[in-house]
């Protein structure tokens, strides 16, 4: 039976795409902890990445005593090189604009998965969709508006970049099938790459780097691993879903640490784009659930779908 009706995995999907995007909540948080300087902080957060990810993928490959492939063919590549400059355009949207717009702005990623999964998956999205869709838009359009007058506009855009590449990660994973779980963490070798040559002096610049690398060591390679297995058990839109729980929780917790309160516009786009995805998610469970009932309660359409 295809995951997309069997409910046991589904419920596995959901439990590690929401690991993930809990673990993600506390990625804005400790970069600005850190007290680093943005090529600094994008360098050592990614070789950590990098490090875990070789690290790992040698013990369970000597535990499983077979070839483990660390990106799948050119699938992998494609979305490997889209999580690397993910990574490249998170960071610069951190430093450019406050975390409350970063992070609503990202929101918009489960939508922009839903549109290319529409036009490259075949997978039209239900009118209810479609209807998120339009609210969030409109969400955006006040955040990136109110970025324009107070001057953070380059950083809301690279929040908006970051949004897409990610969708189009996610929907590159889906159509392909294959495992991407370490590929967006060795993925962090490009943007490792590009942040070391753009050190300034040539020298690394954090005043608290025991932050960033735990971010780098323990929560990024978590997070990022999670949400990139969960297109195995989900459809890219609920994958994107995941992301509001950085939307939700990041901001309270730069608000508890740093005092660092958004702007009333930016609360008020905010609480649309969150509105429409918290509308939407409630909507596709009571139609995940109506959908499984349909199927047990019919063996013959059940047995077609095996």
């Amino acid at each position: 039976m295809s995951y997309l009706q069997d409910p046991a995995l589904h419920r596995k999907g959901l439990l590690i795409t929401a690991i993930g995007g809990l673990a993600l909540s506390f990625d804005i948080p400790l970069i600005r902890s850190a007290q680093g300087e943005v090529w600094s902080v994008l360098a050592v957060r990614s070789l950590a990445t990098c490090t875990v990810a070789f690290v790992v993928w040698s013990i369970v490959r000597l535990l499983l005593r077979r070839p483990l492939t660390l990106v799948p063919g050119r699938a992998g590549i494609l979305a490997g090189a889209l999580y690397g400059i993910g990574s490249m355009t998170f960071m610069l949207a951190v430093f450019n604009t406050t975390t409350a717009n970063v992070v609503f702005i990202l929101a918009f990623t489960s939508m922009f998965a839903a549109l290319l999964s529409w036009i490259f998956l075949g997978e039209r999205p239900a009118n209810a969709t479609l209807l998120a869709m339009a609210a969030m838009v409109c969400g955006v359009a006040l955040i990136v508006q109110d970025g324009l007058v107070s001057g953070n506009l380059f950083g809301d855009v690279m929040a908006a970049l970051n949004a897409f590449v990610l969708a189009s990660a996610i929907t590159v994973s889906r159509k392909s099938g294959a495992d991407m779980g370490f590929v967006p963490l060795v993925a962090a070798v490009i943007p490792a790459a590009v942040a070391l040559t753009m050190l300034p002096g040539g020298a690394f610049q954090i005043e608290q780097p025991g932050f960033i690398l735990f971010n780098g060591l323990v929560m990024i390679p978590l997070a990022f691993w999670c949400l990139a297995t969960g297109p195995r058990y989900l459809s890219a839109p609920e994958v994107g879903m995941f992301y509001l729980l950085e939307t939700i929780l990041a901001p309270i917790w730069v608000w508890i640490i740093f005092t660092e309160r958004p702007s009333g516009q930016t609360l008020v786009g905010g609480s649309i784009l969150i509105a429409a995805l918290f509308a939407h998610s409630l909507w596709q469970m009571h139609s995940k659930a109506r959908a499984a009932r349909r199927l047990k309660g019919c063996p013959e359409i059940a047995a077609t779908q095996a």
